[in-house]
């Protein structure tokens, strides 16, 4: 059945089973949440407004989110843009942040409550490592799966396909010149970073000595490839599309050739304010998983790219970021293909917060040298994902059909990960890294 847009509703308010179940009949509220899979009854519960009065009302219904532009950030504009957060009593602010640094010290410091934000970035907070103030963090929500890319310069469109190891006589070539390629991802522990470090380490480059790794927020990627700055980079979308669109680059790998269904931007609290405000925590996560829902429909992605596409958002042509998002992907050197696994947001568990996840996680900064000596990898993963409180909120909404995977994985280097596994032996396993310790 086709998904109904969500109509947006101008204040939270009470129904009772009679009024729901007959409001649901009409086909408003229950027919954005049929496509995710579940049964009649738990659609029906998942709809049903969670502020019924002053005891389950947000302890703090004043948020503000932080978001850089890229597409990922969806969940939330459509959360706002459709009146989702107010449906749960949240007054919603939306913050553009400039860089990924800008959104960690906004959350840091207040100025923001709840933000967008690199998988990584809330381990090198709670860690204090890379440059971080410590400041523990808590991700209780994925926001998507998949959806990023690794452009390249046309220069080496026809010579460097899907395989990185076809760029390393390149990279040799330049190292021996004295004039090393540059590479550019988003922030040093964020999924950027960590899919350009595989990518390169996969084709026997080292990306600390072999080549100039610089950081650039995600909206000036573009712009700095057009004026050379780089010779690549790895980003999110719509920046990869983009660049194609410019006629200044193309498509190596998307980070789901490199992992299929692999994790990327999460929705992050600081461990303090989850703490201090279940309620609210639990009401902005309901919302979100609405919008995720609705994303998730085929039907809706070109009023979801309108959206986001605006000048207070994304500031990109909806048709740049529309194509990617249906999964038509061309990589701008005549390969085209219909993707398998594009940007989704709530389906195949898409946002559950699997430890297997964050476990991977700290065995790259390990592998990286990003900490000395093996870190206390369970006790970290379970100071920062937290699944309680995902699991809590789905529960009031009657979706019980998500939930802990601890299968293991493989990338496209052939290596497996097994989260049950000795994860120092995995660390120091690559034959490119820089351990220390």
């Amino acid at each position: 059945m086709p998904t109904k847009p969500i109509p947006p509703a101008s204040a939270p308010r009470a129904l009772n089973r009679r009024g729901f179940l007959t409001r649901a009949a009409t086909g408003l509220g229950a027919a954005a949440l049929l496509g995710a899979g579940l049964a009649p009854s738990r659609a029906s519960a998942q709809s049903a407004p969670a502020v019924t009065g002053a005891a389950s009302a947000p302890e703090h219904p004043d948020v503000t989110f932080g978001f850089i532009a890229l597409t990922d950030c969806a969940p939330i504009i459509i959360a706002q843009e459709k009146g989702l957060f107010k449906k749960y009593g949240i007054n919603a602010t939306i913050k553009k942040g400039a860089s990924w640094a800008a959104i960690r010290d906004m959350l840091s410091s207040g100025d923001t409550h709840a933000t967008h934000m690199l998988l990584g970035m809330p381990f090198a907070s709670t860690m204090g490592i890379l440059g971080a103030p410590k400041k523990p963090m808590v991700i209780p929500w994925l926001l998507n799966r998949n959806g990023q890319a690794i452009t390249l310069k046309n220069e080496l469109k026809g010579k460097v396909g899907a395989d990185p190891k076809a760029l390393k006589p390149f990279v040799d070539s330049a190292k021996k010149l004295g004039e090393p390629l540059t590479f550019a991802m988003t922030f040093p522990p964020g999924t950027h970073a960590m899919w350009l470090r595989y990518y390169l380490a996969a084709g026997g480059i080292h990306p600390d000595k072999d080549v100039n790794l610089i950081t650039i927020p995600p909206p000036q990627m573009v712009a700095n490839m057009k004026i050379g700055k780089m010779d690549g980079y790895c980003v999110g979308e719509p920046w990869n599309a983009r660049a194609i669109s410019d006629g200044i680059g193309y498509t190596s790998v998307t980070t789901q050739d490199i992992w299929k269904d692999h994790p990327e931007k999460v929705l992050a609290f600081t461990e303090e304010f989850a703490a201090k405000n279940p309620k609210t925590v639990k009401a902005v996560l309901k919302a979100v998983h609405e919008a995720s829902v609705w994303l998730d429909e085929t039907s809706n992605r070109d009023e979801a790219c309108a959206i986001v596409s605006k000048p207070n958002y994304i500031n990109c042509p909806k048709d740049v970021i529309l194509g990617r998002m249906l999964g038509q992907l061309d990589y701008g050197d005549g390969r085209k293909v219909e993707d398998e696994f594009p940007m989704h947001f709530s389906k195949r568990n898409a946002n559950y917060p699997q430890t297997k996840f964050g476990l991977w996680w700290l065995t790259q900064f390990r592998r990286w040298g990003m900490v000395s000596g093996a870190p206390d990898y369970q006790a970290v993963v379970a100071k920062v994902m937290r699944p309680d409180l995902y699991t809590e909120a789905m529960a009031e909404l009657g979706v019980s059909d998500r939930g802990a995977d601890a299968t293991p994985f493989t990338l496209f280097d052939g290596v497996a990960f097994d989260p049950a596994a000795d994860l120092e032996a995995y660390a120091k396993g690559f034959a490119v890294n820089a351990l220390k310790g």
